[in-house]
């Protein structure tokens, strides 16, 4: 497994229960698992053909990783019922928009 996938990974499920347990301590492990089902938004990319392309910044490309949709998220931060959604999913845009800097930096896309 690549640096890449490994950092990429480790940002979708450690730095979530990080963030839980320091933010939401109480909470924490309802908070985590919450943060863990938002990762339901990649199933937006079973819309794209091909279904996958390593060398593909899902930000901007998939509908539920648009800018439109990251506006939305952020929006619902303001929101006391959606705000630990809204967390997860805007953690795994920036998950993912790093995933995107990282593949353009290290040449491994055209």
């Amino acid at each position: 497994m690549s640096t890449q996938a490994v950092i990429h990974y480790s940002l979708h499920f450690i730095l979530p229960g990080i963030i839980a347990f320091a933010f939401f301590r109480e909470k924490w492990l309802r908070t985590y698992l919450v943060f863990i089902a938002t990762m339901a938004v990649d199933l937006d990319h079973l819309l794209a053909i091909p279904l996958f392309d390593p060398c593909r910044c899902s930000i901007g490309f998939h509908p539920l990783h648009s800018y439109w949709a990251c506006g939305l998220y952020v929006v619902a931060l303001l929101s006391p019922r959606f705000r630990i959604v809204a967390i997860g999913l805007l953690m795994h845009m920036l998950t993912d928009g790093l995933d995107c800097i990282m593949s353009t930096m290290n040449n491994n896309c055209i």
